[in-house]
């Protein structure tokens, strides 16, 4: 069982590893981002509640039972906010059990008072302290330390309350945390040029590679070339390999293919030949099955030589000088018709080797030529080809050349019959019967395709569909 696996993202292994390192680099910046707030967020809560302990017990040094059984003391915590109305820091001490003294506060908290919750509710710890939130009347969030305290030695104790603002926590972390994202986003960035470069830079030599693979293809050149490093120069070596291989099979099967060709070519001559010197039916009978002969072991011959040659790198062939030599010799050969040729863009090249093109297009120009009234069109463009399967057939460039005349054309069940072998819809007209099907034939080697339909004009359009060669990516 043949399991295929399809590619999932962009098929550049380039853009591929930018876009792998870019979302990780990204998410990693935001988990450093976040990790780094919260313990920062946690040391700030942490420095905060030290502070408040340390004034805390500043306020609880600073205040005493005076002559008149009073508490007494003015704490000095050196921050004006405690003597400053509505700002959310206070010191409060509050009598407790049957010391009936008058409570003190500091001046910021004015006739107001925070509102205390139950030890059930918030506990002491063991160092008798307990640390919570609170709502000022001034609707400030206020963190409050509180502890109680006995101050003599006949049992007299007080609550001593120091509150402070929890928004200079939180605007002191908004701070760092504006700071923070600020300098993770530019270190990011930079980040992001720098491996951005390396990455382009350590996949160069596969760009490298690919270039040179496309010169090869183009036919500009008949090897990869280059400096290679240390991890690609095995496959370059391979591929090196496989090209010389692929050639030296080409020509092996050229030069087998000529040899047949020319052990074949003398005995059919001295058939023709020999048809001559009998009668008129003998003659014909057999000039016509040599000639037959004579076309059908070319036509195998020239699939045995397509088929050697068909995967090779080196097929290239310039469409438009082709075109323009076949529309040469049939205007000579038909000077009372037209001949219009149209190739765009310029530079169109096909997959093919030149004496294939040749005779495919050869053929359906004679058969044009032959059939037409006043002439025929040639049109030659690239074409996005077959959109169903898959791998490199469905991904390849190919090109469209259309061969049109303004004759009679031919009817649907006509053109299934023209298309098989030795068929002739028209007697009087010379030929074999062998030209569409060897274009059938040939189109079929290459992975293409030809198309019979009636043209605009009236006579019969062929439609060639051929393997062309893309131009490289910039």
């Amino acid at each position: 069982m043949r399991v295929k696996f399809r590619m999932i993202g962009p098929r550049s292994l380039t853009a591929r590893v930018l876009l792998l390192a870019t979302l990780w680099s990204a998410l990693a910046l935001v988990v450093i981002s976040i990790v780094i707030s919260q313990l920062y967020r946690q040391s700030a809560e942490r420095a905060f509640t030290d502070l408040l302990r340390a004034q805390l017990y500043n306020v609880i040094n600073s205040i005493t039972i005076g002559d008149d059984n009073k508490l007494a003391g003015s704490p000095q915590l050196g921050d004006l906010r405690f003597s400053q109305p509505e700002t959310g820091w206070y010191w409060i001490i509050e009598p407790l059990g049957t010391f009936a003294a008058t409570p003190l506060s500091s001046s910021s908290l004015g006739t107001s008072n925070i509102s205390v919750p139950s030890i059930l509710a918030v506990p002491f710890n063991n160092r008798y302290e307990r640390f919570y939130p609170a709502i000022d009347a001034y609707k400030n969030h206020v963190l409050v330390a509180e502890t109680e305290v006995v101050l003599d030695g006949d049992g007299r104790a007080a609550r001593f309350r120091v509150s402070g603002n929890l928004a200079v926590v939180e605007e002191d972390i908004q701070a760092f945390t504006r700071s923070l994202y600020i300098a993770l986003a530019v270190f990011g960035f930079g980040s992001l040029v720098v491996n951005g470069l390396a990455i382009l830079y350590g996949l160069q030599p596969l760009d490298g590679a690919r270039r040179s693979l496309e010169r090869v293809r183009r036919g500009e050149a008949e090897r990869l070339e280059g400096e290679f490093p240390r991890e690609i120069m095995p496959l370059a070596s391979d591929i090196n390999a496989l090209i010389e291989s692929n050639r030296r099979i080409v020509e092996r099967a050229r030069m087998q293919v000529g040899n047949l060709a020319h052990s074949l070519k003398t005995p059919i001559a001295v058939l023709l030949n020999e048809s001559r010197a009998v009668e008129k039916v003998q003659s014909d009978m057999v000039r016509s099955q040599a000639e037959g002969m004579q076309a059908q072991v070319q036509s195998y011959l020239n699939r045995a030589r397509i088929a050697a040659q068909r995967e090779s790198l080196l097929a290239r062939t310039e469409l438009e000088p082709v075109l323009e030599r076949l529309v040469r010799v049939m205007r000579r050969l038909n000077p009372e018709k037209e001949f219009h040729l149209s190739v765009f863009p310029p530079g169109v090249a096909l997959a093919m080797e030149q004496q294939d093109v040749e005779e495919t297009i050869g053929n359906l120009l004679e058969n044009a030529a032959r059939f037409c009234e006043t002439g025929v069109w040639i049109t030659a463009t690239p074409t996005s080809g077959p959109q169903s399967g898959e791998g490199e057939t469905a991904r390849r460039s190919w090109v469209e050349v259309s061969v049109e005349d303004d004759g009679p054309g031919l009817e649907p069940d006509q053109i299934r019959e023209a298309m098989k072998r030795g068929r002739r819809l028209d007697e009087s007209k010379p030929g074999a019967g062998l030209g569409l099907s060897i274009v059938r034939e040939i189109t079929g080697e290459y992975q293409g395709s030809v198309e019979l339909t009636r043209g605009t004009r009236g006579g019969l359009r062929a439609q060639l569909l051929l393997p062309g060669i893309a131009k490289e990516a910039s």
